[in-house]
């Protein structure tokens, strides 16, 4: 079946579904796993657009906001590896040979290099389910990775809100 399965989550509310996903099957083909986590400087939330404004009246300003926002990244990138962090423990204890690492780029293209690299024969994708106007000016990434990618894709579209809420509005009960 699949030995080595790449998994790329966004930290959106539906990462943990799709960690889970992959981790059942993980379990079932005895695979090892590698978490991925790319982060974007160019894309939501990350962006802030005072940095696409020239230094123009109060120059000092400006650097104060640089250096307020390279603060912000930094806790941002080190939250999202301790995130990744617990994620691969939760992994290992559920007996799966787990890796992670965490990039900055283009999040279609680096799934698909590491895919390459480290040879995976499933990546792993959630979907946001974007469609039209959304998908041609924000993109998708699901969408490279199903064009470019060597190897077997499996997107998830992951739980809606909907689902979540009845989900955690239902009680279940045994016999």
């Amino acid at each position: 079946m699949f030995h080595k399965i790449l998994v790329a989550l966004d930290n959106s509310e539906r990462s943990q579904y799709i960690f889970d996903q992959a981790l059942f099957l993980a379990q079932a083909s005895e695979a090892e796993m590698m978490l991925l986590h790319v982060l974007s400087p160019l894309e939501d939330p990350y962006i802030n657009p005072i940095f696409l404004q020239p230094e123009t009246i109060y120059p000092t300003l400006h650097t104060e906001t640089i250096n307020q926002y390279m603060q912000a990244w930094d806790k941002l990138k080190q939250d999202r590896l301790d995130w990744m962090r617990s994620l691969t423990q939760t992994a290992i204890k559920a007996g799966v040979k787990t890796e992670f690492t965490q990039t900055v780029g283009d999040a279609g293209r680096v799934i698909c290099e590491l895919a390459l690299s480290w040879p995976a024969d499933l990546i792993i994708v959630g979907r946001r389910g974007r469609t039209g106007i959304s998908e041609v000016l924000l993109g998708s990434v699901s969408n490279y990775v199903l064009h470019h990618a060597y190897c077997s894709v499996l997107t998830i579209q992951g739980l809606t809100p909907l689902t979540i809420e009845n989900t955690e509005n239902t009680k279940v009960t045994s016999t």
